[in-house]
């Protein structure tokens, strides 16, 4: 199990994005806790990939692929800058919350058949 305050970043080949199937640049696993239906707190694991395409315009995740555009490749008079744009894209991603009304709408449009 990762600490609470761990992160764990990827950077030798990144699983493919989740939401697009592109080639991620970077990966993070970090704790994340939810609660269930008896308001009990369950503690796990979340990753999230940094996605050329589908991150592009979130402004922390602009400056990190910014970040991997100028530097081919990291070299340690450059971890204190990198790890600061990281450390601010997980908190991002780690903050990013489901879209209940649009996964519900998936639900249907594959019960449907639609999808």
């Amino acid at each position: 199990m990762i600490d609470e305050d761990e992160i764990v970043l990827q950077l030798a080949d990144p699983p493919d994005c989740a939401r697009c199937g592109g080639a991620g640049l970077l990966s993070a696993r970090f704790s994340h806790s939810w609660k269930n239906a008896r308001g009990k707190e369950v503690p796990g694991i979340r990753e999230a990939t940094l996605c050329p395409v589908c991150d592009r315009g979130e402004p922390t995740a602009d400056r990190l692929l910014t970040f991997f555009a100028v530097h081919e490749a990291l070299d340690s008079s450059e971890l204190e800058a990198f790890n600061s744009l990281a450390a601010a894209w997980v908190a991002v991603a780690r903050a990013r919350q489901v879209n209940q009304q649009q996964l519900d709408n998936e639900y249907e449009r594959c019960r449907n058949g639609d999808l």
